[in-house]
C-alpha cells in the first residue's frame, strides 16, 4: 500500500514560522506608533501656543518688555485655553508652559513643555524644551 499527498496545503512548521514574522514585526512596530501618536498629541500643544507667541510678541512690541500672564498678553486664562490633549496654556513673564491631560497618553499625561522666549534683534526667538517629559516625545525643534 503507498500513501500518495494528495492535500496541497501549509505544514505546521510553515505555519509556525509566519506566526513568528508576525510576531516579531508587531513587536516592532506598535512601540513605534504608539510614539508616533504621543507626539502628534504633544504638537497640538504647540499649535494652541501659537495664539500666545501671537499675543506675547504684540505685547512685547509695544512695550518692551515680556507681559507677566495671559491677561497681559491679551490672552484667556490659563485654563480656557484647552484642547483634546492639553489641559491648559499658561505665559508667567514671557514663558509659556503648556499642561498636558483630558485624553493625553499617560506617558504625559501632567507632563509640561515650556517655549520661552529671548529677545534677539529686536524680535524673538523662541526655545522649546521640557523637564518633565522624555526626549523621545518631544518634536523635532524641541530635541
Amino acid at each position: 500500500m503507498t500513501y500518495s499527498r494528495t492535500a496541497a496545503g501549509f505544514t505546521l512548521i510553515e505555519l509556525m514560522i509566519v506566526v513568528a514574522i508576525i510576531g516579531i514585526l508587531a513587536a516592532i512596530a506598535i512601540p513605534a506608533y504608539q510614539d508616533y501618536t504621543i507626539r502628534a498629541q504633544i504638537s497640538e500643544g504647540l499649535s494652541l501656543a501659537d495664539k500666545a507667541k501671537t499675543g506675547i510678541w504684540e505685547y512685547y512690541s509695544q512695550s518692551g518688555k515680556l507681559p507677566a500672564a495671559n491677561t497681559t498678553a491679551a490672552l484667556p486664562s490659563a485654563a480656557s485655553i484647552q484642547g483634546n490633549y492639553v489641559t491648559q496654556i499658561n505665559v508667567t513673564s514671557g514663558l509659556i508652559t503648556i499642561t498636558y491631560g483630558n485624553r493625553a497618553n499617560r506617558a504625559v499625561n501632567a507632563k509640561t513643555l515650556l517655549l520661552s522666549p529671548t529677545t534677539q534683534g529686536g524680535g524673538l526667538i523662541w526655545t522649546c524644551r521640557s523637564t518633565t517629559m522624555s526626549a523621545k516625545y518631544l518634536p523635532s525643534v524641541c530635541r
